[in-house]
């Protein structure tokens, strides 16, 4: 399995060319660290590890309490400015800081004269409460335990060098989180939120607030926005190899996989999972996919790269051969485009290995279990452990009807990773399946709560979890008052969190973008003014 950065071929159409990708990871959503030129300073805040010690759930209790680091930004800072907190999600604190430098932070603080944090989540970046990720741990990496951190922090979050008293309730805290940690901006104010709540209010943009076993849905973007000749010639492609795995034919199956350059993957599903990559393949991949693709220079090309290659039509007529290759398990019927796709897995995505054995954990194969049970703190390990527990979400194929994915990826194959990583410890063990009321008690798609905002691209992968799912009742804002209390936007040709990522000129952004922020500015303006008519403290920003 694959987690670093690479140095890969950009091969198949035209001059081959070395490149360098970053790993993209389907982790709840998470988009890749941008790059950032500024260097903020680390602080920390004495957290408690252990919010509920009544509970059952967290037995034996502990009253320690672990180092969470956050970054803040004050050089919009005007007395009386509110504080906007962003939620760092599954990753370091460092990965978010463009967001205090260009993105949705900075053109807030810009607009009402605020401060920018970030905190860091527990367990990932340098704020893990233990040395180790055992599954016992591991057991205090909840969803309330950590919307409780933000909570906390609230209440005693210090500013070094400024002057004014910024903590709850002396300050409007407003939240902004992306994806996993959008769902943890809703859940945060449902929970610690409301007119004499700690939090003010808050935007989840994409939150991911329902949780699902298996979710099929991740692929349905894809199938609907992408280059159809490519999503077509996918999804019989993987048909057909479907129709092979079926016979049993050991010899077909071989040879199938040599084509790829994949013979050595001995498990099914490793080498369906490998050849998915592109798209996204369950749970990780070593290329960005169709969620990575973002506004203007933001994103990565890797998957129109795929697309292009895919359905090459100046392909050599060694590659073009390909297509009737397994001809004789299909009725004679040729496999359109196998070669290009072939090819593109044997030239783009096998020289990430760097020479590994293939079906080694260095590589594509996925079932070392020593490997996952390795207990060193990672960001794979504290996410994968939220999805086996409370999340799942596992990526799988629909069962029925056109699939880009093989039908051999079912949740069997996700689960084994959950079981192989966290075996039973002394007081802790996973369910047997993700225990998912303990996200969904929250509300799910209905999540609500006054002055939370939810904002949604409806061509994002993990739209159908979010407040503007296809599952969900239609949306519709019937006042000027909801407008302000419950305001939604569903932005059209937009994918996942796109609007947390800025330019730093509104003007420039592309039209549908730039309305995105003017409306998030607006939401926020208002928010800001009903926090001076009930609390009286001032017009926000107002001093000098």
């Amino acid at each position: 399995m694959i987690f670093v950065a690479a140095t890969v071929l950009a091969c198949c159409v035209g001059a081959i060319a070395s490149v360098q990708r970053v790993p993209g990871r389907a982790q709840y959503g998470a988009i890749e660290a941008r790059q950032s030129t500024t260097e903020y300073a680390a602080h920390t805040i004495d957290q408690i590890i252990d919010h509920f010690p009544n509970s059952s759930r967290y037995e034996p209790h502990t009253s320690a309490t672990f180092k969470q680091r956050y970054f803040f930004d004050d050089s919009y800072y005007k007395p009386g400015g509110p504080v906007f907190l962003y939620i760092g999600g599954e990753t370091s604190g460092e990965s978010r800081f463009s967001n205090l430098e260009t993105g949705i932070i900075q053109i807030l603080m810009e607009a009402t004269h605020g401060l920018g944090v970030i905190l860091e989540n527990r367990y990932y970046g340098e704020s893990y409460p233990f040395e180790t990720s055992t599954t016992d741990e591991l057991r205090f990496l909840t969803t309330e335990q950590t919307i409780a951190d933000n909570a906390y922090f609230v209440q005693h979050a210090t500013f070094p060098g400024v002057n004014a008293t910024l903590t709850s309730p002396h300050a409007p805290w407003i939240l902004y989180g992306g994806s996993l940690a959008g769902a943890q901006t809703a859940f945060s104010l449902k929970t610690y939120g409301g007119d004499d709540g700690l939090l003010w209010a808050g935007i989840g943009a994409s939150a991911t607030t329902k949780a699902k076993l298996a979710y099929t849905e991740w692929y349905d973007p894809i199938q609907k926005y992408a280059p159809q000749d490519c999503v077509g010639s996918l999804n019989a492609i993987v048909d057909k190899i479907d129709q092979v795995f079926a016979t049993g034919n050991a010899a077909a199956i071989h040879k199938m996989k040599a084509l790829f350059g994949l013979e050595a993957l001995t498990d099914n599903g490793d080498f369906a999972m490998t050849i998915a990559y592109p798209l996204g393949g369950p749970m990780n991949y070593p290329t960005n996919t169709w969620q990575e693709i973002i506004w203007g220079d933001n994103g990565s090309q890797d998957f129109w790269l795929f697309c292009t290659n895919v359905t090459n039509l100046d392909a050599p007529e060694n590659i073009t051969q390909v297509d009737y290759a397994l001809s004789q398990y299909t009725g004679g019927e040729p496999w359109a485009n196998l070669g290009n796709y072939a090819n593109y897995i044997k030239n783009y995505l096998i020289p990430i290995c760097d020479g590994a054995p293939i079906n080694s954990s260095a590589c594509f194969g996925e079932q070392n279990i020593t490997y996952w049970a390795d207990t060193a703190n990672s960001v794979s390990r504290s996410y994968l452990y939220s999805t086996c527990t409370e999340a799942g979400l596992y990526q799988v194929a629909r069962p029925h009807g056109p699939t880009l994915i093989s039908r051999s990826l079912q949740v069997n194959y996700t689960q084994r990773w959950c079981d192989w990583s966290f075996p039973p410890g002394k007081h802790s063990s996973i369910p047997a399946t993700p225990d998912l009321w303990q996200i969904n008690k929250y509300g799910g798609y209905n999540v609500s709560a006054p002055r939370l905002a939810h904002i949604d691209g409806d061509q994002d992968v993990w739209l159908d979890i979010c407040y503007h799912s296809n599952d969900a009742p239609k949306r519709y804002t019937t006042s000027w008052e909801d407008a302000e209390l419950h305001p939604q936007l569903l932005i059209s040709g937009a994918g996942h969190h796109w609007d947390s990522y800025g330019i730093k000129n509104l003007t420039a952004e592309p039209q549908f973008i730039q309305n995105a922020h003017l409306w998030e500015i607006r939401t926020v303006e208002r928010w800001l003014k009903s926090w001076d008519a009930l609390k009286g403290i001032g017009g926000y920003g107002s001093g000098a």
